[in-house]
């Protein structure tokens, strides 16, 4: 193998090459390596990041879909509570309410019997009035059936 002029000049070719590069390049492609490097790991870091906020997030959620069910629960069980309530109320006024009517018919139906008891009473009176003038038109001792009369009265 024969060194001459061309293969000393390639290698000082390739030597100013590499220095060129090693000077001028390599550290412009370390420093775009480092910031990829960074903006991996920033970005690693930034997903581990968002899985632990999803996983926070997803029990926030699970613990608020609990607290919403048992809410729910609450004021379905205090809507139960006062429906009942409700229906308690509503038979007690209806219960009221009957009594109430029933004792307004008991009254009428008592006022009713007094009045047809006053008015038979008037009937008998009158009857008795007309049986005492037929007996006083036969027979003349006014005081003695007048008496009779009192006490048929007092009877009736």
């Amino acid at each position: 193998m024969e060194i001459n002029a061309t293969l000393i000049g390639q290698m000082i070719a390739f030597s100013i090459f590499v220095w060129f590069t090693m000077k001028f390049v390599w550290p412009a492609l370390q420093k775009a390596m480092r910031a990829r490097q960074e903006s991996i790991s920033d970005g690693l870091a930034a997903a581990e990041r968002g899985r632990r906020d999803l996983e926070q997030a997803e029990g926030k959620t699970t613990e608020m879909l609990q607290e919403a069910r048992s809410k729910a629960n609450e004021i379905l069980e205090q809507a139960n509570k006062r429906s009942n309530e409700l229906i308690e109320e509503a038979r007690e006024a209806a219960r009221k309410e009957g009594e109430r009517q029933f004792a307004q018919m008991q009254a009428q139906i008592e006022q009713e019997l007094n009045q047809v008891k006053r008015e038979l009473r008037d009937q008998v009176v009158t009857l008795a009035i007309t049986g005492a003038t037929r007996v006083l038109e036969r027979e003349v001792d006014a005081k003695a059936h007048n008496d009779l009369l009192e006490d048929l009265a007092k009877q009736l």
